[in-house]
């Protein structure tokens, strides 16, 4: 039977697994030779002096087994087709292989080792590949932007089996302990390609520079798609999991009378600060204790009727260029495993409701209509390429032109821009309203040392897929099942993959003769 205690220790013992093991044998049931293994770990900063609290277990525990047989083979299985091999796409593959059935993916980009040569040009060129890029390509967003693994999704699923399953393929067992677990934008290219070679020897298949061009929609079902190329391929059921940023999807389904509608989203800037300032302000010291990680942040404001908040915080990040198209310019963040980089920044945005679309077309589409005008005048603000508008904090709250910027990490190149030239006011006007509220609450955060980088734009999607939430196919279409971010039902990998299995579970019941 395991047993567990709770401690409140310094960072120095909590995160050297040697200390912390020679602290544990004054407690029983701890003593010389009993394994234990931390379950939750978490940073308390409330006091002056840091804490770090623990659960430990005495018990001893292997390493997380896959769930699926190892021997499952589904190379002849009934197919089940997934466009997109995001996370929603590739835990749905997996789930599938649970179940005997064999997955079939489409996906538009390159694969995780290829997209590196396009990242590379967006930085450097400012050319964007429009299906190979940050947001397109083997393991989605989330692959090269940050790999926080943090959710609220528990109520949705089996969060545990998801991180367990990410361990299997390689992430630290950290994520298994942590509050808010990460895995770093270094680690997880690695592990998608372990996934994806694991769904390839059960007999699955993965197919990259794929795009589905066409769906064939007859008798409240689609029988077929077309790829890049003109091929039709017959399905019998299909996964729709092509994330936040695949607007061409969204098209699609409109042309072929599947009914879309508009999903309330958020859109602001990237603030970048310091990370030693953030860790200043958030562990109360002059200079962080070594043996503490890269201090974080979370914010939520209301401004004007609205609330305003930090999304993506990326301790020890980058800020990093998530354009889909050319002409327009998007910002989001990362951070790799270590978070050692010397700025800290995380999207500071404005929710966004149906009421503030556009008119101009499809009402579903109201809200993307928005989310590319801004994308587009900050390239135009910019001046070309992936240059992006930016200004100081305080000069944006003042309406001032900034006659310098800070360093930045943002890597095409940031230009001295009145932010008010980017937004409509109504988000101006809000953002302003927070900053000079959190000037009474935060005073460190309010500095010009911090930059504002605009636009943060793709928080989510803002067109939705509906599905029933019985069967989780469209209400229209009987065997489209609209999956993760982009179909409008999750928000982030964890929560993604968690629907990516659920949508697989409701594909394989559709099948069952």
């Amino acid at each position: 039977m395991s047993q567990t205690r709770e401690l409140v220790l310094s960072p120095e013992i909590a995160y050297q697994e040697e200390a912390l093991g020679r602290w544990l044998k004054q407690y029983p049931p701890f003593g010389k030779d009993v394994p234990f293994r931390m379950v939750r770990r978490s940073i308390d900063a409330r006091g002056r002096q840091v804490k770090i609290r623990l659960l430990v277990e005495a018990l001893s525990t292997e390493a997380p087994a896959l769930y699926i047989q190892p021997d499952r083979m589904v190379a002849n299985a009934p197919e089940i087709h997934i466009i997109g091999a995001g996370p929603a796409g590739l835990f749905a593959a997996l789930e599938c292989i649970a179940l005997g059935y064999k997955p079939v993916i489409f996906e538009r980009g390159k694969s995780v080792r290829e997209r590196r040569r396009d990242l590379v040009r967006i930085t450097r060129e400012g050319e964007v590949n429009p299906d190979s890029n940050y947001c397109f390509g083997e393991g989605g967003a989330g692959t090269y932007s940050d790999g926080k693994l943090y959710t609220r999704a528990s109520k949705r699923g089996d969060v545990r089996k998801v991180l367990e399953q990410l361990v299997y393929f390689g992430a630290h067992a950290d994520i298994l302990l942590d509050a808010h677990p990460h895995i770093g934008t270094n680690k997880l290219p690695g592990i998608i390609e372990d996934i994806r070679n694991f769904i390839r020897q059960c007999g699955g298949e993965v197919h990259f520079d794929c795009k589905v061009t066409e769906l064939r929609v007859e008798n409240n079902r689609v029988s077929a798609v077309q790829l890049q190329g003109n091929a039709w391929v017959p399905v019998q059921a299909l996964l729709v999991a092509t994330g936040h940023s695949a607007r061409d999807v969204f098209e699609l389904l409109h042309q072929a009378n599947i009914a879309l509608e508009a999903k309330p989203f958020a859109l602001g800037v990237r603030i970048e600060h310091p990370q030693a300032l953030i860790d200043s302000m958030q562990y109360h010291c002059d200079v962080r204790d070594p043996y503490l990680p890269a201090a974080s942040y979370s914010i939520v404001q209301q401004a004007s009727g609205r609330g305003v908040y930090s999304f993506c915080m990326c301790p020890g990040g980058i800020i990093a260029p998530c354009a889909t198209e050319n002409g327009e310019v998007v910002t989001n963040g990362w951070s790799p495993s270590k978070r050692n980089n010397p700025f800290a920044n995380s999207g500071f945005v404005v929710e966004l409701r149906p009421e503030d679309a556009l008119p101009g077309g499809p009402d579903a589409f109201g809200l993307l209509r928005l989310q590319q005008q801004v994308e587009r005048q900050a390239h135009a603000l910019g001046g070309g390429g992936q240059i992006a508008p930016a200004q100081r904090m305080v000069d944006f709250v003042r309406g001032k032109l900034s006659n310098t910027l800070p360093d930045c990490s943002y890597l095409p190149g940031v230009k001295s821009v009145e932010l008010h030239a980017l937004f409509p006011g109504f988000i101006h006007s809000r953002l302003q309203e927070a900053f000079k509220a959190l000037s009474k609450k935060m005073p460190a955060y309010y500095t010009n040392e911090a930059i504002l980088v605009g636009p943060e734009s793709r928080t989510s999607s803002p067109v939705r897929i509906p599905r029933s939430p019985e069967t989780r196919s469209h209400p229209a279409c009987s065997n489209l099942f609209p999956v993760g971010e982009g179909a409008g039902y999750a928000g982030g990998i964890v929560s993604a993959a968690i629907d990516g299995a659920l949508s697989a579970t409701a594909a394989a019941q559709f099948l069952k003769p």
